[in-house]
């Protein structure tokens, strides 16, 4: 029995590399460009103009003539604090959970001839966390996880007439994740604590795209993402007064998940010769996140297995936005998105504490010349009140997010060779 309180702690919180920074059905769709921070991440799928269609629907790709390169930083400003109602093991509400994370982006495509081309996106999207505090009032949970990854994004396109377009990719993500929870002990002995250390690993997803232009003024974009799964692996450790006869064995940790298939449609419509409406609507299955292996093993032949689903539901997304070309050269856009949330207030943990997310984006881009232009995007999303009702290692903790937001700033710069 305290070799599985052990494991279910540590399931309990691993999980975090999948998840604590993504957003609304937990896939990101601001990847720092100026259509996907500028428009709620809306115009992705229908996007036939910058090459960040690399990666967000590859089709796109032949819209653009001429070998063309994008490089791009995004921050994100976090502003997560909990508030707790109950704490049965007292406690602290842990400030501001989120801490500022920089994510660099590049993208280029290049053309093979009128009807192929070539892409490959490059993104952080895995970078970020979560941090409460040793003496956060649900630390049985999580105290903090600090993620990282890299994303390479090779894709290729192909026109097969004048209306239908096809691509087809697949994303090389590398995660790593160091992750520290406590261990509730008897009596007044102070608390354990269980630490991962680093544990990685490359996954490989697939995805494919289409595009179809129906008149001169209307396009439809598709996008399927086939799911991934991820084996994490790494070192454990571990500091208790009353387990270490079993800790002490145990060193290293694997955790198995996947990330989940999605569909995404959306259509772009030009109002005006100056003005694109878009839409987009995508679901996501992540249901089939919630099946977790968790294994642990050490010297001597101590290892051990478990198991657990957390219960999640798959997820929606809707989205409208709208772009505005001046005869000067500048655009600007505006988005509005919301995506449900996965997981019920009764099942919600201090872990993912994910919810309900709307977005709120605007962008300004620039022409300097026929070669070289700018961008810069912003986006307001809102997590959710992420209520929480938690029992862990037999104390009860429960409250809301008093705020619960990320601030993406981004800024982009395009070259046409």
């Amino acid at each position: 029995m305290q070799s599985i309180q052990i494991h279910s702690l540590i399931a309990a919180g691993v999980l975090l590399t999948a998840t604590s920074t993504f957003a609304g059905g937990l896939y990101l769709p601001e990847i720092g460009s100026p259509i996907s921070v500028g428009t709620a991440g809306v115009g992705n799928i229908t996007n036939t103009v910058l090459p960040d269609s690399a990666i967000t629907n590859p089709a796109g790709m032949t819209g653009i003539d001429g070998d063309t390169a994008m490089g791009g930083f995004q921050v994100l400003i976090p502003s997560v604090r909990f508030d707790s109602d109950i704490a049965t093991a007292g406690g602290k509400d842990g400030g501001n959970a989120g801490f500022v994370s920089a994510i660099p982006s590049a993208f280029a495509v290049k053309t093979l001839n009128d009807d192929w081309r070539l892409g490959i996106g490059i993104t952080a999207p895995l970078g970020g966390g979560v941090d409460y505090g040793k003496d956060f009032v649900g630390r049985y949970q999580a105290q903090r996880s600090v993620l990282t990854g890299l994303g390479i994004s090779p894709s290729v396109a192909y026109r097969v007439n004048n209306k239908l377009s096809l691509g087809v990719g697949v994303s090389a993500i590398y995660t790593n994740l160091d992750l520290d929870i406590a261990i509730n002990q008897p009596g007044l002995l102070p608390d354990g604590q269980v630490s991962i250390d680093k544990i990685d690993d490359w996954g490989y997803q697939g995805f494919f795209g289409l595009m179809y232009e129906v008149t001169d003024r209307l396009t439809i974009g598709a996008l399927y993402k086939a799911e991934s799964d991820v084996e994490l692996d790494g070192d454990l450790s571990a500091s208790t007064s009353i387990l270490n006869n079993v800790t002490s064995k145990l060193d290293e940790v694997e955790v198995d998940f996947s990330y989940p298939q999605m569909i995404q449609v959306g259509l772009k419509y030009k109002l005006t010769d100056n003005t694109l409406l878009m839409a987009d609507f995508d679901w996501e299955e992540w249901s089939a996140f919630g099946d977790t292996r968790l294994g642990i093993e050490g010297v001597g032949g101590a290892s051990a297995v478990t198991t657990f689903d957390r219960d999640w539901d798959d997820t929606w997304h809707v989205g409208i936005a709208l772009a505005h070309k001046l005869s000067n050269r500048q655009v600007f856009s505006f988005g509005i998105a919301y995506d449900s949330s996965p997981v019920s207030d009764s099942k919600r943990t201090a872990d993912i504490p994910v919810d309900e997310q709307v977005r709120l984006s605007a962008a300004y881009g620039k022409e300097i010349s026929d070669k070289l232009d700018f961008a810069l995007g912003t986006t307001f999303l809102w997590l959710g009140d992420g209520k929480m009702d938690q029992e862990a290692g037999g104390e009860r903790f429960k409250g809301e997010f008093s705020t619960n937001n990320i601030v993406f700033l981004s800024g982009t710069i395009k070259y046409k060779f």
